[in-house]
């Protein structure tokens, strides 16, 4: 199945913003470099529908050449429909791979009903990703974040984690093994919900996390839909905040040395000594 998208002038207005903000977000961070080969993770959900799309565009006019490749994990949950990606995928003609693992009954076997399975799935998917990563020869992983859930990871470790932490835009693993890159860090959801609309992705539903509707971080999406409802534009000053960061305004003594002279403005004093 080929998607054929919108040539109206609203959605050529709307795709032009997409690669704009990806092809920003691929500079800012050196996400791509000549000679890459990305795996392209893909859930079947309109994030990574859109992310594929939009690299897709801009690899065509890139001004140096890397290699895609869509990597889907078939979680083996009752009632994927198995056909649907590797119809999409071949329409395409974009390179393509679909792992199939079972972590679909080791998350129901240990997680208890009614609690959160993101945590187990997410690290189950982790591994198998970056298993298939290291095998394949793959530079760079690019997963489907887009702005709003780097929003909603901030507020999260705030609320719940007692931690100023979001979601990185490039990030290497733990073991330095990886470079995951997250190149719709720039775009809105509310875009990338009207972008796959107008394409017609032949969207997947998860059946594990889709269905809880009282996670946080669906009761966190809806706080920010609100403020951006009463006050827009909220959402992308706070986003714009985590991209100025003033250190010395924190109280975090491992990030920042308090030893130092500074004037109240927050500017370093070259000479040593008390500052009361």
């Amino acid at each position: 199945m080929s998607a054929v998208p919108d040539y109206s002038n609203n959605f050529k207005r709307l795709q032009a913003r997409l690669r704009s903000l990806a092809g920003k977000a691929i500079e800012d961070f050196r996400m791509i470099e000549a000679g890459d080969r990305v795996m392209v993770c893909l859930s079947g959900g309109k994030d990574s529908y859109t992310m594929l799309d939009i690299l897709m565009s801009l690899q065509r006019s890139a001004p140096v050449h890397f290699e895609l490749i869509a990597v889907n994990l078939d979680q083996k949950q009752p009632g994927f429909p198995e056909a649907v990606l590797p119809e999409y995928l071949k329409g395409l003609g974009v390179p393509f791979h679909i792992i199939e693992q079972d972590t679909y009954s080791v998350v129901k076997r240990v997680i208890p009903e009614g609690k959160t399975m993101c945590g187990l799935c997410s690290r189950l998917r982790r591994g198998a990703l970056y298993r298939f990563a290291a095998d394949h020869g793959i530079t760079k992983i690019a997963l489907g974040h887009h702005r709003d859930d780097i929003i909603e990871t901030l507020f999260l470790n705030m609320f719940f984690g007692g931690k100023l932490k979001a979601m990185p835009p490039k990030l290497h693993s733990e073991d330095g093994r990886h470079i995951v890159i997250r190149p719709l860090a720039y775009v809105a959801e509310q875009d990338i919900e009207r972008y796959a609309r107008a394409r017609e992705f032949p969207l997947i539903p998860c059946s594990l996390c889709g269905s809880q509707e009282n996670m946080q971080r669906v009761e966190v999406k809806k706080m920010l839909r609100e403020w951006e409802r009463q006050y827009p534009g909220r959402t992308e000053s706070i986003f714009s905040s985590v991209r100025n960061v003033t250190l010395s305004h924190l109280a975090d003594p491992t990030r920042y040395d308090f030893n130092k002279r500074q004037t109240p403005e927050g500017d370093v004093v070259n000479n040593p000594g008390e500052l009361f």
